[in-house]
């Protein structure tokens, strides 16, 4: 076991070679403007820190358009305090939501249509952005010549209640040990395709061309299927490293996390119970069994705990190269754990509900 242990860390460190990363100099000829686009919805907890890290933006032209999703708490009344005396801030009220859309989706239709640049860059209301992100976005983007940059924001684990520190990091893992990077940034596979929402930025007019949200608006995982419209459409997409410019507050509760990720892990599985009897083998025997096996070193000696060490190393390297901190490393056996009994809750599930809506 530690052999093919020790091939998924090095194949996940060659992997992540091919993880673009964002430029420390920016370099770009033409300043279009940029339109920043927020769905809102129930989020009076994060406008203040979203709105300051706005405001600190560096790159110009730019606008910002936060839409108000139908919340029942605060959030509008907290967006008129913090964006006043602003006029780079253009506050939207979002319609009810018709049949056959999700919430999400609907919401980021309606900040498109009332946009004004030539690239849209989508982010989540638990975002907050470094100053030259969007400096850093706009390079990659003409650089590559990609009509879509994305990528996974880091998560500051001492901001997550305990259920969120096994899963949340585990994206990131994901990425750089399941997902053939030389694949999804320099080919067209569908099937080699990721993305995030927090993180999507446009070129305008492709994004029309493959009828934006409109052309999803039904899946619960918009962002990967509308990364893959981008392919399907011959389009480049590019998945960057942007966890140093992004950084994403989820979840502040284990019900909330636990909510999230229970409508997204089934359907990004295409909801196949042959992919969760696979993963649940996979993760029982690579990253959960190590943890039963390590005690027997105290006996048999410290080749027993050799593959404990080596999934900690490997999630420690994922950790550092994407998250900044290797805080969550050590939990790696129970993060698989929890992520199998997950599975199993999503696909067992009739219907998912989000902040206040139910979805089948």
């Amino acid at each position: 076991m530690s052999v093919i242990l020790a091939c998924f860390f090095i194949w996940t460190v060659v992997n992540s070679l091919f993880l673009v990363p964002l430029p420390k100099r920016p370099l770009f000829t033409k300043r279009p403007l940029v339109s920043v686009l927020v769905p809102l919805r129930n989020e009076e907890r994060n406008v203040k820190r979203l709105v300051r890290s706005l405001k600190q933006l560096t790159y110009e032209p730019v606008e910002f358009l936060l839409l108000d999703d139908q919340s029942t708490d605060r959030t509008y009344e907290f967006l008129l305090q913090e964006t006043k005396g602003d006029d780079r801030f253009t506050l939207l009220q979002g319609k009810a939501l018709p049949d056959g859309w999700a919430g999400k989706v609907h919401a980021c239709h309606q900040l498109a249509q009332q946009a004004n640049g030539a690239y849209l860059f989508f982010i989540d209301a638990d975002v907050e952005l470094k100053p030259t992100v969007i400096e850093k976005l706009l390079t990659v983007a003409t650089t590559y010549d990609a009509k879509l940059v994305t990528g996974f924001p880091s998560f500051h684990p001492r901001s997550l209640p305990l259920v969120g520190k096994w899963l949340v990091p585990l994206q990131h893992f994901f990425i750089l040990f399941h997902l053939p990077l030389v694949l999804a940034n320099y080919t067209m596979m569908r099937s080699a395709t990721a993305a995030h929402g927090a993180c999507l930025f446009f070129e305008r007019a492709t994004y029309e061309e493959i009828g934006g949200h409109a052309a999803v608006k039904r899946e619960l995982v918009e962002d990967v299927m509308i990364a893959r419209k981008m392919k399907a459409h011959r389009h480049r997409v590019i998945v960057a490293n942007v966890s140093t410019d992004v950084v994403c507050y989820m979840y502040e509760t284990n019900k909330e996390v636990w909510a999230g990720f229970l409508k997204n892990v089934y359907i990004g599985l295409n909801r196949s119970p042959f992919f969760v009897l696979l993963l649940t083998m996979f993760y029982g025997i690579f990253y959960v069994a190590p943890l039963a096996f390590a005690p027997l070193s105290l006996v048999y000696g410290a080749a027993y705990a050799l593959p404990l060490a080596i999934i900690i190393a490997q999630k420690a390297y994922v950790e550092w190269k994407t998250e900044r901190s290797i805080s969550t490393c050590y939990w790696m056996p129970v993060s698989a754990a929890a992520f199998i009994v997950l599975m199993y809750a999503s696909m067992r599930a009739k219907r998912y509900e989000w902040k206040g809506r139910t979805y089948t």
